[in-house]
């Protein structure tokens, strides 16, 4: 069974920092493509950055220079630092992995598509989401 399962959320005030982690199971992690996501009430699933089975990243607007997305294939585990959190950043924060050789609706860059809900109403086959974690950025 696969499963994605977020830990690390919580509440911080503005300016402060937090590290979300991702731990994967039931697929090959080392050979998937991993992203984290963020939805806010009435906004749209946001791509907050990825990074590729060959260690490349991509970073949402406002995002790089601020958060760090890495991976530790030997854990299984995916991470993202977040530092000079705002409250703007706060969103349930969502992991996912993609094993696609082909996507048919990413943006050159991304690695990673943006769907339109976060977590996809029907995600596509070889991808898979975890439930979320909640950040709260308090000002």
């Amino acid at each position: 069974e696969v499963q994605l399962v977020e830990s690390g959320g919580g509440s911080v005030q503005t300016g402060g920092s937090l590290r979300l982690s991702c731990t994967a199971s039931g697929f090959a992690f080392d050979k998937a493509d991993m992203g984290w996501y963020r939805s806010a009430p009435g906004k749209e699933c946001k791509l907050v950055s990825s990074i590729s089975n060959d260690f490349s990243t991509y970073y949402g607007n406002n995002m790089k220079g601020r958060f760090t997305i890495s991976r530790d294939n030997a854990k299984h585990t995916l991470y993202l630092q977040m530092d000079s959190l705002e409250p703007e950043d706060t969103a349930v924060y969502y992991c996912a992995a993609d094993l696609r050789d082909f996507r048919p609706d990413v943006t050159w860059g991304q690695i990673m598509e943006e769907p339109r809900n976060c977590p996809p109403v029907t995600p596509p086959k070889d991808t898979y989401w975890g439930r979320g974690t909640h950040l709260t950025v308090s000002s």
